[in-house]
């Protein structure tokens, strides 16, 4: 299964096969590093308000597609807000993976990260930036990128399919 999160409330994006699509609905609030994902609720996010179940979705996923406007070479508040709920995707202990110390996966898929950012005027640092930043999280998910694009404007995305 795809799992996409997007800062497109008007998601209208075709995408091949089975997915999940996460975007705007109502207030989410911001992750408070509880660490209840991790001890009271294994997998899940204890604040309930749609987006709790993220990193069993994240568990579920074999491609985590990003869909953004790219801010200063990263995701749009938004999808970094769901990113940070999704802490319970990895479990609180420690393996070294690549000469670095990671959190361990709690699930056993290995997820595909892609990335479609769109913005005006995005300068090279700026991709660079999006592109070591989505290195950096595959790194953390104990994953692969699989692909990063960008477009000036999201009807640009309109000839792509997921």
């Amino acid at each position: 299964m795809k799992l996409i999160i997007t800062d497109i409330e008007n998601f209208h994006i075709p995408v091949e096969g089975a997915c999940k699509i996460i975007k705007p609905k109502g207030s989410i609030h911001p992750c408070t590093g509880c660490f209840g994902c991790w001890i009271k609720t294994p997998g899940k996010c204890v604040i309930h308000d749609g987006y709790e179940d993220t990193g069993i979705y994240i568990g579920k996923c074999t491609e985590l597609i990003l869909v953004s406007q790219c801010c200063y070479g990263s995701v749009s508040p938004f999808v970094k807000n769901v990113q940070d709920r999704a802490l319970s995707y990895i479990h609180p202990d420690f393996v070294l993976r690549k000469g670095e110390l990671h959190h361990k996966r709690r699930y056993k898929n290995v997820i595909l990260l892609s990335a479609c950012f769109y913005g005006a005027d995005l300068t090279d640092r700026e991709k660079e930036t999006a592109r070591n930043l989505l290195k950096a999280n595959a790194d953390n998910y104990d994953g692969q990128v699989k692909k990063i694009c960008f477009y000036r404007t999201t009807e640009e995305m309109g000839n792509i399919v997921l």
